[in-house]
């Protein structure tokens, strides 16, 4: 009952202080429920980044090396369909497939590795296709350098020069498209979570959502911000180990 900018200021008061509030429908601190909750979608988050990783830069330096090929051509429509396919489409796909037919995996839960493949594979594949693509561009323009070149006229092995030579060289637009992805991942984990049934942070989110819990609505919207935020300052400060030239200017 009191004036807004009066709400707002006792709001980013108690902030300050770590206190989000109280949520209406459960009557619980609202820092208590993320912090229940947080976990979960953060071991989520690892999963999804490491299946991106595993299956984009290898498809993404592959591609680059048979530039114009079949494999080339095979990789490209792989990653294509990969960004079009949308998320819940692909989350239900591997349900059916490798727990409702196969029985390989559970078809939901939260505490074992066997509980996150799927939902970490469902977000993964669809960020290691942009991945795969970005890969391949930034790894065909540092293969025409003169100095590629050069080391393959001195007879160095085709692996360390991909990697040692071409791949460190062609991260840095790699690392800032990863980045600018986080958001979109985050969004990720709120629908895969709700498919999966895992007690994460996007779980939480939706049953507020749907609630109208704002106190947890809006603990949630910051948290994944600041999630934002943080891991955007760590890709800049990585620039500088992973490009000397960087750090020299």
């Amino acid at each position: 009952d009191k004036p807004i900018p009066v709400q707002y200021a006792n709001y980013v008061t108690k902030l300050a202080q770590g206190d989000l509030g109280r949520s209406y429908v459960q009557k619980a601190e609202v820092t208590e429920l993320i912090k229940s909750r947080l976990p979960a979608t953060l071991l989520l988050m690892a999963g999804a980044i490491f299946f991106e990783l595993l299956i984009g830069l290898p498809a993404g330096i592959w591609a680059a090396t048979r530039r114009g090929g079949s494999v080339d051509r095979g990789v490209m429509i792989l990653s294509f369909a990969g960004v079009s396919t949308p998320q819940f489409v692909m989350g239900l796909l591997l349900l059916y497939l490798f727990a409702n037919l196969l029985g390989w995996f559970p078809l939901s839960g939260y505490g074992t590795l066997s509980h996150l493949i799927l939902p970490a594979l469902t977000i993964g594949t669809a960020f290691a296709a942009v991945l795969t693509r970005q890969t391949r561009a930034a790894m065909i323009e540092v293969l025409a350098q003169q100095y590629i070149t050069a080391a393959r006229a001195r007879g160095v092995p085709s692996v360390p020069l991909l990697l040692r030579h071409a791949l460190r060289n062609a991260l840095l637009p790699v690392m800032t498209i990863g980045a600018a992805q986080l958001g979109a991942l985050l969004s990720g984990t709120i629908v895969t979570e709700k498919i999966f049934e895992r007690p994460g942070l996007g779980t939480l989110f939706l049953d507020a959502f749907f609630a109208r819990d704002i106190p947890v609505v809006q603990g949630c919207v910051l948290i994944i911000a600041v999630i934002y935020v943080v891991v955007n300052l760590v890709v800049d400060l990585a620039y500088g180990v992973v490009d000397p030239r960087v750090r020299l200017s």
